[in-house]
């Protein structure tokens, strides 16, 4: 379990993360998602006492990072896949970690195998496409068997089957009682991932929960309706409180209002419905709509002029 209470880190006059308060319960994966600088990677590190927070305290298990006396065998972290010497192999690395805490050479084997290492495992880092070195990451992070796992971006450069992999790994720790806890910028993936949900913007929890909780609190969900009559039921549908658009003839997306209610307010006014689907909002959606205020680097959105190369205006 991860508990952080009042957490906070300031470098200089900015503060990174303002006062948190969560708690990451152990059988469950739990999302951690934010917008470049909200302070994901800050709390992750104070959370491993890479950082030490300006006030407050954050525990693993029931005490402070620095005080277990195995930390390798309480946390396993994937914080900077890069954090690894170039010149060593795979293996090397990993038999280096083993050695400070009387990990034996079996267990090595066992975690390149379950990470598909072993055709790379005698190789040097340095020459690591991005997916393979995140792969040594999380081997890295389960070597010495922990019961709490956090990984920052573990799916960054994993091809459709790492993507996959990973998903599963997750899902099974947690299955088995341990706290997984974990980043992501792909909204799809974490909504097949994530049970829970943490959500920060600018330093500063924004919401937390179950995910169909969190996507419900911020989106109404959609009901797609096609009938011959649709004007008519649209009419009806209104009065009844719901918000409807209709992006084609015959078509009818209704907001406010259950599949069943709509149903039934047609066979009330025999009204023909050809088809009636309910299409629940995205995470993907609710996301942008919780943190459209808290983005701290925002692109710019509107096309750009076309460079014109060895041509005149």
């Amino acid at each position: 379990m991860i508990e952080a209470h009042e957490l906070t880190k300031r470098y200089g006059d900015k503060t990174a993360v303002h006062g948190i308060s969560f708690t990451v319960r152990p059988g469950t994966v739990t999302g951690f998602l934010g917008p470049n600088g909200a302070g994901k990677s800050t709390t992750m590190r104070m959370i491993v006492g890479l950082d030490a927070p300006t006030s407050g305290r954050v525990t693993v298990n029931g005490k402070r990072y620095a005080e277990h006396r195995t930390p390798l065998r309480e946390v396993g972290a994937l914080l900077e896949a890069k954090a690894v010497h170039p010149g060593r192999s795979a293996r090397a690395h990993l038999a280096v970690m083993a050695a400070t805490h009387h990990i034996s050479p079996k267990r090595v084997d066992d975690v390149i195998e379950l990470t598909g290492l072993a055709t790379v495992a005698n190789k040097r880092v340095g020459g690591f496409s991005l997916g393979m070195g995140q792969r040594l990451g999380i081997a890295s992070a389960l070597l010495a068997d922990p019961q709490t796992l956090i990984l920052d971006e573990p799916v960054n450069g994993l091809d459709p089957e790492g993507v996959q992999w990973v998903r599963t790994l997750v899902r099974q720790l947690a299955a088995q009682g341990r706290t997984v806890f974990l980043s992501s910028h792909l909204m799809s993936e974490m909504a097949q991932t994530a049970d829970q949900l943490l959500v920060i913007g600018k330093g500063r929890i924004i919401t937390s929960g179950p995910v169909q909780e969190v996507i419900d609190g911020v989106l109404d969900s959609t009901v797609r309706v096609r009938s011959p009559q649709a004007t008519d039921l649209a009419a009806l549908l209104r009065a009844a409180g719901g918000t409807i658009t209709s992006p084609e003839p015959g078509a009818l997306e209704v907001r406010g209002l259950s599949g069943e209610l709509i149903g039934d307010t047609a066979v009330a006014h025999r009204i023909a419905v050809h088809e009636l689907a309910t299409q629940q909002a995205s995470l993907e959606a609710a996301y942008m709509a919780l943190t459209q205020d808290a983005v701290e680097y925002r692109s710019d959105t509107t096309a750009p002029e076309p460079i014109l190369t060895g041509a005149t205006r």
